[in-house]
């Protein structure tokens, strides 16, 4: 069938532009599917990547119940391997760091929550750090454990790390520093924390005080 003459006219601007255009817009085209595949792919890969992560934490924590502890420092290192973007990688290594205490392995334990510290979010980062210090701190490697509360901690633990930094400083006898240390564990935990009121007897049994009025509730 034949075009008509505005047919034929579209067609003819069709043309000029494609002729004028054409090769970009393919490009466009080109990219744009490109990039919707990459994205799709990236959300698959995320999807893919959690599921097997959380399938090998379930292992992990089988493994832990068995008390098995090779076999769980095993499954933290294919987490950290294979899966150190997901959230499923700290938290193995937390819980292998405390298979790994448990059964007296602290070579392991201190490798597993250095990982944490290094690896974690903020929150792993800070519960891995304190959790390290007190290893350190039970070695009487003392300098090593201060170092380890080193650096920024969220709010929510920082009177955890302030606690612990002062039983470190009053393990070596650096009662000063220690009381400074545990008066700033004292005012940044909870009045309604159980923890606070540890605080404060370890606080007053190295010479320190609170005042009446903020004392533990």
């Amino acid at each position: 069938m034949a075009y008509d003459l505005e047919e034929q006219e579209q067609l003819a601007s069709l043309k000029a532009w494609w002729d004028k255009y054409g090769n970009v817009a393919t490009w466009v085209l080109i990219a744009g599917l490109a990039a919707y595949s990459g994205w799709t792919y990236w959300q698959y890969h995320q999807r893919s990547q959690a599921a097997e992560a959380s399938a090998l934490y379930g292992e992990l924590q089988s493994a832990v119940e068995a008390k098995d502890n090779a076999k769980v420092l095993r499954a933290a290192g294919d987490m950290e391997s294979k899966y150190a973007g997901t959230a499923y990688a700290p938290m193995a290594a937390l819980a292998a760091a405390k298979s790994a205490f448990d059964a007296n392995d602290l070579k392991s334990a201190k490798a597993q929550l250095q990982w944490a510290a290094d690896h974690g979010a903020e929150e792993f980062k800070a519960v891995a750090k304190i959790r390290l210090a007190g290893v350190l701190l039970d070695e009487k490697a003392y300098p090593e454990a201060l170092k380890a509360l080193e650096g920024d901690m969220p709010a929510q633990f920082a009177g955890a790390a302030a606690d612990r930094k002062g039983d470190i400083l009053a393990a070596q006898n650096k009662l000063t520093e220690a009381r400074a240390a545990y008066q700033a564990a004292f005012n940044a935990t909870d009045k309604k924390n159980p923890g606070r009121q540890l605080i404060q007897m370890k606080l007053e049994a190295i010479g320190g005080s609170v005042p009446a009025d903020k004392g533990a509730a």
